[in-house]
């Protein structure tokens, strides 16, 4: 291994190397452990690359730990063993630790370098769900030594190699892997279902890969980022970072909250007056909470929209990106910061207009409130649908915790809710004021299929802290709901 390395030494050209972000996949693909002979390729180019992305890997990537205990169902005054996960990450910063979010749910996070057997405490300083990322801080000096920050690259081309880094599940020792860019659109996100860019390899990615780099060898070696099956381009990332740079948390991606359909119809094309040089898709739906609703209309044809340079929205749905590439418009929209003007073309009865609009985003932390063991929440609107009108949501009973005022009402589950005390109920906010203002004895909550709650409202009130204290639940509502 000594030789090796010395024999690494020599030939790498460390800050000539460009770097991705990573998700997990099962695609097959030649596997390189850091502890085999070089076997990557005969040609010197080659070598260099396979190097210098050894060398960075050494340095900058690291294996993260969680560990959580969670509360035995069938005794819940009981916690069940930890159990730990793990994945990996890579120094963006001297005592930063860039890696994914989706499971960093969990209550104690380590870091471990390589070569070290030593376990570093790691506090979690930002998290963006939407686009699965999150920043890990580091307080230890001796952690800090030796490590070596990673540079952002540009986005990868189609066929170019990619090298994955990380720690896949399995084994202890750091894994390299190579592959293709098979291509670069914007597709949803599994942890938020949010649509932002991702890109496509075929390199083998597997569970402990997510939050490691990728490494483009054909220029100088920056990083991207593994995402389950994916690698998350740097425009996301970036966006990422600066936003918690900028607001001490990551704002969200801006969207304009519309739903298109294409025009490729020329009798439709026709009705709504579009010449035949114009290009667009109609817009059929707009999100009552985005800053589009008011502005844009329904039946316009959206034509163009201008960032920094003016974009021609095509048949379907997309712009140029890159000379012969082209990608959904939401990708500009969601790389947009909030409140940043954004100007958009739009045909109306025939006629041109342009609108200013200063877009945020429209997603929002999840919502919950709990009474007596009654957990509610809002129902995850299935992808492509948009609420008839502004507030409007479906809440459901996601679970019943079991307790004294909850008996016989475990099988109710995931029920969507209907009324309360003979109210219809408009979204999770009007639950929680019709629940807290009831001034009857019994509180009825009516749900589908006429299944029907009835709780005593003062037993319940009183039974609710006893309720959060066992589960260890820190709050009857989510923070939205607090100020409200």
């Amino acid at each position: 291994m000594e030789k090796f390395q010395q024999s690494s030494k020599k030939e790498m050209f460390v800050g000539s190397v460009r770097i991705l972000i990573l998700r997990c996949s099962n695609t097959s693909s030649q596997i390189v452990n850091t502890t085999f002979s070089r076997r990557f390729s005969s040609v010197p180019a080659a070598e260099k690359a396979k190097d210098s992305v050894i060398e960075l890997a050494l340095n900058s990537v690291v294996k993260v730990f969680c560990s959580s205990s969670k509360s035995n169902v069938l005794q819940p005054w009981q916690k069940n063993l930890p159990r730990q996960c793990s994945g990996s990450g890579f120094v963006i910063s001297n005592n930063k630790i860039l890696t994914n979010a989706h499971w960093l749910i969990h209550t104690f996070v380590q870091v471990r370098k390589h070569g070290s057997p030593t376990k570093f405490k790691a506090e979690v300083e930002s998290v963006g769900h939407a686009c699965d990322l999150a920043i890990l801080k580091i307080k230890s000096k001796t952690f800090r030594k030796d490590l070596k920050p990673l540079d952002f690259g540009d986005v990868p081309f189609p066929k170019e190699t990619v090298f994955v880094v990380g720690y896949p599940r399995g084994g202890d020792s750091i894994c390299i892997t190579k592959g293709v860019v098979s291509r670069i659109e914007v597709t949803r996100y599994s942890h938020s279902k949010t649509s932002l860019m991702t890109i496509q390899t075929d390199a083998a990615i597997n569970h402990g890969n997510s939050g490691g780099p990728a490494f483009m060898d054909n220029k100088p070696f920056k990083v991207i980022r593994i995402y389950t099956g994916y690698i998350i381009p740097t425009p996301v990332v970036k966006h990422f970072i600066s936003g918690v740079e900028e607001n001490d948390q990551f704002p969200g991606f801006c969207s304009l909250g519309i739903l298109c359909q294409h025009m490729q119809n020329a009798r439709m094309r026709n009705y709504f007056k579009m010449t035949s040089k114009m290009i667009g898709i109609l817009i059929k739906r707009i999100n009552p909470s985005s800053s589009s609703y008011g502005i844009l209309k329904k039946d316009d044809v959206l034509l163009s929209i201008e960032t920094t340079r003016q974009f021609t929205i095509f048949m379907f749905d997309t712009v140029v990106f890159r000379k012969t590439e082209s990608i959904n418009f939401s990708h500009l929209v969601s790389m947009k910061k909030p409140c940043e003007t954004t100007t958009l073309k739009v045909l109306r009865d025939g006629k041109t207009h342009e609108f200013n609009i200063n877009i945020t985003p429209c997603d929002k932390l999840p919502s919950y409130y709990i009474f007596a063991g009654l957990v509610f929440l809002p129902s995850t609107p299935q992808p492509g649908t948009i609420p008839k009108k502004a507030g409007e949501q479906i809440v459901l009973l996601s679970q019943v915790l079991e307790d004294e005022t909850t008996v016989g009402y475990t099988f109710l589950n995931n029920s969507r809710v209907k009324k309360v005390n003979g109210v219809q109920v408009e979204n999770l906010k009007h639950l929680r004021q019709l629940i807290e203002k009831c001034c009857t004895g019994d509180l009825r909550i009516d749900l589908e299929n006429d299944n029907t709650i009835i709780i005593g409202y003062k037993s319940g009130k009183r039974a609710t802290p006893k309720i959060l204290k066992r589960y260890g639940i820190p709050s009857t509502m989510s923070k939205d709901l607090q100020s409200l």
